[in-house]
C-alpha cells in the first residue's frame, strides 16, 4: 500500500478505479480494507475513484499506547484529502469514521462535496461510555482473550438477530471475526476518542448535504443517537435500515450500497431500482430542528 506523509504520521491508503472521489472512513479498530468486498466495487461501478486509508493509531503509524486526539485524526482525513487533491469530495464515515466526517464537515467544509454518516453518534451516552471504558480496562489489563471468545462477543455485539438466529451464517461470521479479530491493546489510542461531549449543537452549522443511516439493530450506536445527528443538521437526509446491527455495512451491503448511491445521484436515497419496504425512510420530526 502506498503511504502518505500527514502530520507527522504515515497513512497507509489505497486508490481504486477513476472518475469522481469518494473517502471512505473506517471505525475504531477497523483497517481501510474493510470497505473492499462490499462498498468499494459498487462505488467503481458508479464511476467513482475511491480512496480508503487506516486510521491513525493502525500500522504503519504507531500502535498501541501513544495518545491523540478528535482533532488529530480530523485533521489526518484533512491532510489527505489535500494531498491527494481529491477535495471537495464524497466523504462516508462508518461509526468513529462518521464522527470524524461530521467534525470534518464543521472544521474544514470546503473539503466536503457530500457526507454520509453511517451509524454515527453527536453524542456520549452511558451505554457508549461504558463499553469504551470496558474496552480501555481490558486493553490495559495485559489479557489477550481466547480468539474465538472474543469472535462471540464481537457478534452478540455488532450482529442483528436475524444473523444469530441464522446457524450457517453466524458460524461464516464467528470464522472471520477470530481469524480477523482487533485486540483492544493493540488500537489502544483509538479507543478514548469516540468518547465525545454532546456535539450536536456545533453540527447545526454544516451546510453541506448530508445522508445519516442508523441500522435498527445496532446495540452499540443506537439509532435514536444517529437520528439526532440527522435533526441537527439543516436538511440531512436520515434513513434506517431493518435487520442490521452495527455491522450493517456488511450485513446487508446492497441496501446500504443503494442509499449511497442514490445521494450521490441527487435520488432519493433508497428509490432508485425499487423501494426498500422493511426499512423506515423517516423525515426530520417537527420542531427537533
Amino acid at each position: 500500500m502506498p503511504r502518505a506523509r500527514i502530520n507527522g504520521i504515515d497513512l497507509a491508503y489505497e486508490v481504486h478505479g477513476t472518475g469522481e472521489p469518494v473517502v471512505l472512513v473506517s471505525g475504531t479498530g477497523s483497517p481501510g480494507r474493510v470497505w473492499r468486498t462490499h462498498q468499494v466495487p459498487a462505488l467503481k461501478a458508479a464511476g467513482h475513484r475511491v480512496i480508503t486509508f487506516d486510521n491513525r493509531g493502525l500500522a504503519p503509524d504507531e500502535p498501541g499506547q501513544r495518545s491523540f486526539t478528535l482533532d488529530d485524526m480530523v485533521a489526518d482525513l484533512a491532510g489527505l484529502i489535500e494531498h491527494l487533491g481529491a477535495g471537495p469530495c464524497r466523504v462516508v464515515g462508518h461509526s468513529l469514521g462518521g464522527i470524524l466526517v461530521q467534525e470534518l464537515l464543521v472544521a474544514r467544509p470546503e473539503l466536503v462535496r457530500q457526507a454520509v454518516l453511517i451509524a454515527s453518534g453527536g453524542r456520549t451516552d452511558e451505554v457508549v461510555r461504558a463499553m469504551a471504558a470496558a474496552d480501555l480496562a481490558l486493553a490495559d489489563s495485559g489479557i489477550t482473550l481466547p480468539p474465538v471468545y472474543a469472535a462471540f462477543v464481537t457478534a452478540l455485539q455488532n450482529l442483528s438477530p436475524r444473523t444469530l438466529n441464522d446457524g450457517a451464517l453466524l458460524r461464516d461470521w464467528l470464522t472471520v471475526f477470530e481469524l480477523l479479530g482487533v485486540d483492544p491493546a493493540a488500537v489502544r489510542g483509538q479507543l478514548p476518542v469516540g468518547q465525545i461531549p454532546d456535539r450536536l449543537p456545533a453540527y447545526r452549522t454544516v451546510r453541506r448535504p448530508c445522508l445519516v443511516v442508523a441500522f435498527r439493530d445496532d446495540l452499540v450506536i443506537r439509532p435514536h443517537l444517529s437520528r439526532e445527528v440527522a435533526d441537527a443538521i439543516p436538511g440531512a437526509r436520515y434513513r434506517e435500515l431493518a435487520d442490521c446491527g452495527h455491522y450493517g455495512h456488511l450485513e446487508r451491503p446492497e441496501a446500504l450500497n443503494e442509499l449511497v448511491l442514490d445521494f450521490f445521484a441527487g435520488r432519493e436515497p433508497g428509490a432508485a431500482g425499487g423501494a426498500l419496504p422493511v426499512d423506515a425512510a423517516r423525515e426530520p420530526v417537527p420542531g427537533r430542528r
